[in-house]
C-alpha cells in the first residue's frame, strides 16, 4: 500500500498545476543559492538537489505517515516522525553533505536558511500530501457515485422490466377466462401459447439483452393470442431486413408496443392490418409499427409509451428514440437503436 501510494504521490507532483508552483518556489531559491554563495561552484547543483528533496520526500512522507489526513490520535507520534525525516533530509543535504564535500558556506546551508527550508519541508509537505490525497478521495468518491448512479439505473431497468409481467398477465387471463365461457378449444390454445409466452417473459427479465429473433417470436404470440378468438380482428404483417434476426435488443421492449396497438387499434373498432417492419438504416436499426386508429397522444396516467421510453433511455443511455405519429387514420410508433447494440453494464 505504501509503494503505492509514494508512486501516486510522485506522479501527482508532476501535474502541471502542481509543478509549475513548486518551480515558481525552487528556481528563486536556487538562483539565490548560486548568486550570494560566494562564487561556490557545487552552489546551484546543491541547491537543487535540496529543492528536490524536500519537495519529493515531504508530501511522500506526509501522505505514507497521514493517508487518512492529519490526525493527532497517536499522541502526535505521526507527526514527529514526519518532523524528524525533514530534520533528517534538511541537515543531510544542508549540514553533512557540504562537509563531506569540503564546500565553502553557501546561501541554503547558512543556519537561519536550513530553518527556513526545515519550514518549507514541513508544510509544503502538508500541503502537497493534503491537496493530492483531498484529490484521490475525490476522484474515488467520483467513480464510486458513478457506480452507485449506474447500479441505482439497473436497479430500475429491473423493476420497469418487472413491471411489463403483471400488466401483460392480467390482461391475457382475463381474455382467456372469457374464452374458457365461450370457446373452450380456443382456450386451450390460448394457456399453452400463454404458456409458453411466459417462460420466455421470464428468460427475458433476467437478460441483459436477446437476439432480435426472440422479440419478434414473443411479439408474434402475442398478436396470435388475440387472433385465437377473433380470427378476423386484423392482419399482422411483419417485414425483417435479412441478416437483422442476431441482432441484441432490450428483452421485452417491443411487447408493450405491441399491446398498444391492439388495444388502441382493433380492439377498440378500428379494424385493419397492424404491420411491422425492422429495416437497418446507416448505424441504426429501425422498427416501425403501424396499427389502424389514429393515436390521440399518450393518455395521461398511461404507462406502456412512458415505459418503453425510460427503458430504451436507461439501457442506451440516451442513444435511442421512440416516436409516435398519426396518418391517414393509423398510428405509427418508431424505435430507433443504435446498431452497436446497449452499451455494456447499462442493462444487466
Amino acid at each position: 500500500m505504501q509503494d503505492s501510494i509514494v508512486r501516486a504521490t510522485l506522479r501527482a507532483l508532476l501535474v502541471p498545476r502542481r509543478l509549475l508552483p513548486i518551480l515558481l518556489v525552487s528556481v528563486p531559491l536556487v538562483a539565490a543559492q548560486v548568486r550570494f554563495s560566494n562564487e561556490e561552484p557545487m552552489a546551484g547543483p546543491l541547491g537543487l538537489l535540496l529543492c528536490v528533496l524536500c519537495v519529493s520526500v515531504a508530501p511522500v512522507s506526509y501522505r505514507v505517515l497521514f493517508p487518512e489526513g492529519l490526525d493527532l490520535s497517536h499522541g502526535g507520534i505521526r507527526l514527529l516522525l514526519y518532523a524528524t525525516v525533514g530534520l533528517g533530509v534538511v541537515l543531510s543535504a544542508g549540514v553533512v553533505l557540504p562537509k563531506l564535500l569540503r564546500l565553502g558556506p553557501t546561501f541554503l546551508t547558512d543556519r537561519y536558511s536550513l530553518a527556513v527550508s526545515m519550514g518549507l519541508f514541513l508544510v509544503g509537505g502538508w500541503g502537497l500530501g493534503r491537496d493530492i490525497g483531498f484529490e484521490e478521495s475525490l476522484a474515488h468518491e467520483r467513480a464510486r457515485a458513478e457506480r452507485l448512479a449506474l447500479e441505482a439505473e439497473q436497479a430500475q431497468l429491473l423493476a420497469l422490466r418487472s413491471h411489463l409481467d403483471p400488466h401483460f398477465l392480467f390482461n391475457t387471463l382475463n381474455a382467456i377466462a372469457e374464452w374458457c365461457r365461450t370457446d373452450g378449444a380456443v382456450a386451450e390454445a390460448a394457456v399453452l401459447r400463454l404458456s409458453a409466452m411466459l417462460r420466455s417473459v421470464l428468460a427475458g427479465v433476467r437478460a441483459a439483452t436477446w437476439p432480435l429473433a426472440q422479440e419478434l417470436e414473443l411479439v408474434r404470440t402475442l398478436f396470435e393470442l388475440h387472433l385465437l378468438r377473433d380470427p378476423d380482428l386484423f392482419q399482422f404483417t411483419q417485414e425483417v431486413e435479412p441478416g437483422l434476426e442476431s441482432f441484441p435488443v432490450p428483452p421485452l421492449v417491443l411487447l408493450p408496443l405491441a399491446e398498444n396497438a391492439v388495444k388502441h387499434g382493433p380492439a377498440a373498432g378500428h379494424r385493419g392490418p397492424i404491420h411491422l417492419t425492422v429495416r437497418a438504416h446507416g448505424d441504426t436499426l429501425v422498427f416501425t409499427l403501424e396499427n389502424p386508429g389514429a393515436s390521440r397522444g399518450p393518455r395521461e396516467g398511461s404507462s406502456g409509451l412512458p415505459t418503453v421510453e425510460r427503458r430504451l433511455a436507461l439501457a442506451y443511455a440516451g442513444g435511442a428514440r421512440l416516436t409516435l405519429s398519426s396518418e391517414n387514420a393509423r398510428t405509427r410508433v418508431t424505435v430507433t437503436l443504435p446498431r452497436t447494440g446497449p452499451p455494456t453494464g447499462l442493462t444487466t
